[in-house]
């Protein structure tokens, strides 16, 4: 199953001029739990997906908000010359295909 499948967002911000977050959040606790515990959503695994190194990653599991959250520098200053996207809302494609088992 495909993460885009599982989770009721999948979404990816600017954390201001400089960051981009992710937030992957869930409908239910069981969903939550079945990604959480599947090890396909880590700091390793995200800085992999991604191409950063791992100590650039950060990441935070919201169990009371049902939700996952991973914080990455910019590749680029918002609003950059070569920034083409300056609200940092088209990042999260990656994430939908990661394999959930």
């Amino acid at each position: 199953m495909k993460l885009a499948d599982i989770a009721a967002l999948i979404r990816s911000k600017n954390a201001g001029p400089f960051t981009l977050t992710f937030d992957i959040m869930f409908a239910d606790q069981a969903s939550y739990d079945r990604v959480k515990n599947s090890g396909a959503l880590t700091q390793a695994s995200f800085a992999k997906l991604y191409g950063y190194p791992e100590d650039k990653v950060r990441f935070f599991q919201c169990d009371n908000a049902l939700a996952l959250k991973f914080s990455i520098p910019r590749p680029l200053t918002q609003g950059a010359p070569g920034d083409g996207d300056m609200h940092g809302g088209q990042q999260f494609v990656p994430l939908m295909n990661v394999e959930i088992r």
